[in-house]
Parts: C-alpha cells; sequence; structure tokens
C-alpha cells in the first residue's frame, strides 16, 4: 500500500482522480420509494466514484449510476456515508461488476511514481 498522507494509507485498489463527469443515480428510499436523481462526480478510479446525493440510502444498498456522457449504465454498491460541515451528503460507491471501464479511461497503478519530465540544462556560455 502507498502512503497518501502522513497518517492515512490509499487503500484503494485504484488511484483516485478528481474527475467531473454528469450523472444520473437511481435507487429506491428507505420507504421503497423509486427516486432518480442527477448528480456529478467529485472523483472517480476504476472500481467506483464519490459524489453528492440528497436522497438518503445506505451503506451496503444497491443504486445504478448512469454516466450522462456515454448513456451507460452500471450497478454499484454504497460503501460510504459522510456528511460535509456544510450539511452536503457524500456517497462513496464501488461497482459490483468493476470489469468494465465505466469512465472510459486509463487508470495509474497503485504505488507507480509520476512520470518526470527531464528539464534541459543551461547552455553554459
Amino acid at each position: 500500500m502507498s502512503l497518501l498522507h502522513f497518517r492515512c494509507k490509499e487503500r484503494r485498489r485504484t488511484l483516485r482522480v478528481a474527475l467531473t463527469v454528469p450523472l444520473t443515480v437511481r435507487g429506491k428510499t428507505d420507504s421503497g420509494e423509486k427516486f432518480s436523481a442527477q448528480t456529478h462526480s467529485q472523483s472517480v478510479n476504476r472500481h467506483g466514484a464519490l459524489f453528492q446525493l440528497e436522497e438518503i440510502v445506505l451503506v451496503g444498498q444497491t443504486l445504478i449510476l448512469m454516466n450522462d456522457h456515454t448513456t451507460q449504465s452500471m450497478e454499484c454498491r454504497v460503501v460510504s456515508i459522510h456528511r460535509a460541515r456544510d450539511g452536503k451528503q457524500y456517497i462513496g460507491v464501488e461497482f459490483i461488476s468493476p470489469e468494465t471501464n465505466f469512465w472510459h479511461m486509463q487508470f495509474p497503478i497503485p504505488g507507480s511514481k509520476p512520470i518526470r519530465r527531464m528539464v534541459p540544462s543551461k547552455a553554459s556560455a
């Protein structure tokens, strides 16, 4: 596991990337009523996402996440719920079938080092 911060180890299978993608989230409330909500991702990784959601959901609950750019849908499971100081609720989900590249992008491998560019040295005169 790679160190993300001196107090916190990175536990994700792939690194998180800050990416804003418009999403439609469908599911059922605690009382069994269906809901559909528009939101956008705060961050994503190969296996899931973090986004704001006003509807009340429970950890372990199944939701359908639709990428509004591609109209692709994916079933996911709620793995974390965080309430920010401003009262907004942020939901972390993982895809039930992570084999599909839902975000249509390559993710860095955990523990990989960033590519460093060589800066040409100034020619001495």
